[in-house]
């Protein structure tokens, strides 16, 4: 290990060997960071590259919209909404306390002023979120990000469009700039012919992006181990134990050699290691459902229906539908339930999509917290660092917490931009 300065004149030691637990987006962002700090990485996963959240999801670059999940607008759902199996947002009637434990707390979070000032948290970060995704292209990761030559996000009346635009005043009150121009149907449906007669409002977004996220962090693994890195999947972490000479991890098959500190970024699963460490904040599985079907007009970006909480991005000559938020164990099954709910709300607003023609049906728990904020920096051991708890956003995020992460192992001080995203608040 090598000896660098830190804050307030005191040595910090710059890891030789650090290893990564969870090889989705976020993981393998910190890995790559950290190669370029001259660290070698060690990357693993209980199933495989991607196998996660980082998957399936809709693949949008937009750091516009990443703000809070916890919002005033969750709480219109009321009880009997949350409970049906075909509600955007939907909890089980056998919830756990760990459950209703967390959504007490995001029910706490989920009011105007905390919003405002969870979303003034998240501004500095995702101001940095493209450029690092610039970076990672820039440095030779193959892998491709596409300009959104549109971004709709369609309504069926202005009514139902006035509620967006009311965040997006909100997000530019907390700081955030996003452009953007309120168009009527019949523009939308100029713009992007698979929108349906149902369609009469709409919101055209600038500036945004989106990946096929599975193969992006397929591509970014490959860069890790072209660099040198070693990235072994089928490996269950049970433990991190701490100790004089290094840390080392508990395994199915035993015990790792020491490693000079640990990234755990492990998505849902975060807590199962996390909380001997110090981190107390419950990160919770908000499971999204999406799929592929063929489409007549493959749109020219992403389109997004509010309303529906339903995302839809093109993805070579399909269209990837999804959608959803179900708190629930994260390895539970894929309820066919939500599937068709997604299927219902979705079929009266696009044109010509066969939405009987599904193939690649999966589910992702995404990592929620109750604050809406991500877990990202050190723990009560400075060798131990927590990476997750993004929510929707793992993948806009990625790669700036990645950065600024590596940042932070290696130097030992810790940017501005994660300290709102301290793992012990």
């Amino acid at each position: 290990m090598v000896a660098a300065g830190s804050a307030a004149g005191v040595i910090h030691t710059v890891p030789d060997r650090v290893a990564v637990v969870g090889a989705g987006m976020v993981g393998l962002a910190t890995a790559w960071f950290l190669q370029e700090a001259g660290v070698e990485v060690t990357v693993l996963d209980r199933d495989g590259v991607a196998a996660g959240a980082s998957w399936g999801n809709a693949g949008w670059l937009t750091p516009g919209l990443a703000t809070p999940l916890p919002e005033p607008a969750v709480l219109k759902y009321g009880v009997r909404a949350v409970l049906s199996p075909s509600s955007p947002v939907y909890v089980p009637p056998t919830a756990s306390p760990r459950l209703l434990k967390f959504l007490t707390r995001f029910a706490r979070n989920s009011t105007a002023g905390r919003w405002k000032t969870a979303m003034e948290s998240l501004v500095p970060i995702n101001r940095q979120a493209l450029n690092a995704f610039d970076l990672l292209g820039k440095a030779g990761v193959e892998a491709e990000t596409y300009e959104a030559k549109s971004f709709l996000a369609a309504y069926r009346t202005e009514a139902e469009r006035s509620v967006l635009l009311e965040e997006i005043e909100q997000i530019h009150a907390a700081g955030q700039g996003i452009e953007f121009e309120a168009i009527t149907g019949d523009d939308a449906r100029e713009i992007e012919p698979s929108l349906s007669d149902e369609i009469g409002a709409a919101i055209r977004l600038h500036g945004q992006r989106f990946i096929n996220p599975g193969e992006y962090v397929q591509l970014l693994a490959d860069s890790v181990t072209a660099r040198g890195g070693q990235i072994i999947s089928g490996v269950v972490v049970k433990d991190i134990v701490d100790e004089i000479r290094g840390v080392r991890l508990i395994t199915g098959d035993g015990e790792t050699d020491p490693f000079d500190a640990v990234v755990m970024a492990t998505g849902a699963w975060l807590n199962d290691l996390a909380r001997e460490f110090g981190v107390r904040t419950v990160v919770q599985a908000g499971r999204g459902y999406s799929f592929s079907v063929p489409i007549a007009h493959v749109p020219a970006g992403p389109v997004y229906f509010p309303a529906q909480r339903i995302a839809c991005t093109p993805l070579g000559d399909r269209l990837r539908v999804a959608g959803m938020m179900e708190f629930r164990k994260p390895e539970a099954k894929l309820d066919p339930r939500r599937i068709d709910a997604i299927v219902d709300a979705a079929r009266p607003l696009l044109r010509d999509a066969d939405l009987d023609a599904r193939t690649f049906e999966w589910v992702g728990p995404r990592p929620c917290t109750p604050d809406g904020l991500p877990l990202i920096g050190a723990t009560a051991s400075p060798r131990v660092f927590a990476a997750g708890g993004h929510g929707m956003w793992g993948i806009t995020l990625g790669p700036v917490t990645g950065q600024l992460l590596a940042e932070t192992i290696t130097t030992g001080r810790t940017p501005d931009e994660l300290r709102p995203f301290n793992p012990l608040r």
